[in-house]
């Protein structure tokens, strides 16, 4: 799940038999972003938008996703502010190469509550890339509750990242 080039919102739907629903949490201008982003998204053109969601199957929210983008590229992709990014970026069958650049273990109270479960939480952040430029920059954080199908994995106390807002 973390390692992997597929996509997580695809994944979640096969481990929980449910259609993965995007809550928008919110899409605006990133003028500066915050010390926690990843470094990677120096690498998009500005002016850039952040765009946050929740990721839910049935009941249970099961990841929170950010991702950077550069605002014409995202009102050019992003038309449906509610579908998730793959879908998104794949309606036109168009080719896309994906990177993982960091993992970490975060912990974040407001995660917490949302998962309602207590952390630390595994984190992955990538970039997609079309024709060799980088297209967006995308953070997620997966709940622990993917344990119950894909099991337990351990957390090394030294190496979680308090985070304190988004």
């Amino acid at each position: 799940m973390l390692l992997g080039d597929g996509s997580p919102t695809r994944h979640l739907r096969l481990l929980t038999g449910h259609e993965v629903q995007v809550k928008l949490i919110a899409m605006e201008p990133d003028i500066f972003p915050n010390k926690e982003a990843p470094s990677e998204i120096k690498e998009l053109n500005p002016p850039l938008l952040r765009r946050q969601v929740w990721l839910t199957c049935g009941t249970q929210t099961l990841a929170w996703a950010e991702s950077w983008w550069n605002r014409n590229e995202a009102e050019h992709h992003l038309k449906n502010k509610h579908q998730p990014i793959w879908s998104s970026l794949t309606q036109g069958k168009s080719e896309l190469f994906r990177e993982v650049d960091g993992l970490a273990l975060v912990d974040a109270d407001w995660l917490a509550q949302e998962f309602g479960r207590t952390g630390p939480f595994w984190s992955r952040h990538y970039r997609f890339f079309r024709k060799e430029k980088e297209l967006t920059v995308i953070r997620e954080v997966f709940s622990p509750q993917l344990e119950s199908w894909l099991g337990e994995t351990p957390r090394k106390e030294k190496e979680i990242k308090q985070w304190n807002n988004f």
